[in-house]
């Protein structure tokens, strides 16, 4: 397939279980490169935790973080675009909050991640037993107060999350904020976790940003994604590839789909379904 763009979500999807890149990936996306496709991160992590490994992989220029809402060359970390939350939005958000137990916040500004304290030392205090601990304790930079520091910073987040003990209010908290307000893009890339963003932003939005700026049609990308935060981007994509391991929402909205994350699906895909290697 004639292929100028490969943007991979990272988690669940190009990386394995335990959030490690494998030699067979690495190589298949190398060769790819070789043959002149462009490869791009599109993620929901901000720049400062995305995988030095995967940064590190010669040939891959650009990454789509937050969930849109900056976009950097990967080189020296230059931000070629951004979204900011609305104040207007992140207060919307805190007060609508204050009713729910069993949640903490994390922010994004700038490209890097702030949580609790209380919940980096114990992220299973809200019931958190999907997320690596060993991931926030490494990503995430402590404050003594999240809801402060975000009502501090509200001027200035890229985005922010909401993590649910009770997976239960999921559907309240985005009716709720959805019927307040236009200006927030609502996603998730996990059960336990709520993500919110401009309403300009998404891995699509971010993707089409790229496309256009690179100067290549939409038809000519792949995109690869597991969860709810990478449908925007298959839908997008002139061909969507789920994995197996992803949800049934993306699976059905995917072109094809390919092996687990586990099993080198990425790789798996570029050699045997789309024959770009």
């Amino acid at each position: 397939m004639d292929v100028k763009i490969i943007a991979l979500d990272l988690d669940g999807t190009t990386l394995d279980k335990n959030g490690k890149l494998s030699e067979e990936t690495k190589d298949a996306l190398m060769t790819a490169m070789d043959n002149g496709v462009n490869v791009c991160i599109a993620s929901g992590r901000a720049f400062d935790a995305l995988p030095i490994e995967v940064l590190e992989v010669p040939g891959i220029e650009y990454a789509i973080t937050s969930n849109g809402a900056a976009i950097y060359k990967t080189k020296n970390k230059e931000l070629i675009k951004a979204y900011k939350l609305l104040a207007d939005s992140v207060d919307l958000i805190l007060s609508m909050s204050k009713k729910y137990k069993r949640i903490t916040f994390e922010c994004f500004i700038n490209g890097t991640a702030y949580a609790d304290k209380a919940y980096i030392n114990d992220p299973l205090i809200v019931g958190d037993n999907v997320r690596s601990v060993e991931y926030i304790r490494r990503t995430r930079h402590q404050v003594d107060n999240i809801v402060e520091f975000i009502s501090n910073n509200k001027e200035n987040l890229d985005c922010m999350n909401i993590i649910l003990g009770d997976q239960d209010i999921r559907k309240d908290i985005i009716e709720e904020i959805s019927s307040k307000t236009s200006d927030v893009y609502i996603t998730s890339a996990s059960p336990v976790m709520l993500e919110f963003s401009y309403k300009d932003c998404g891995k699509a939005s971010g993707l089409k940003f790229l496309s256009d700026y690179l100067g290549i049609d939409r038809d000519l990308i792949v995109a690869f994604g597991d969860a709810d935060n990478d449908i925007d981007m298959i839908k997008f994509a002139g061909i969507g590839v789920a994995m197996a391991n992803a949800n049934e929402a993306l699976k059905s909205e995917a072109d094809y789909i390919t092996l687990s994350n586990d099993e080198n699906g990425v790789a798996y895909a570029l050699k045997n379904i789309l024959e770009i290697i």
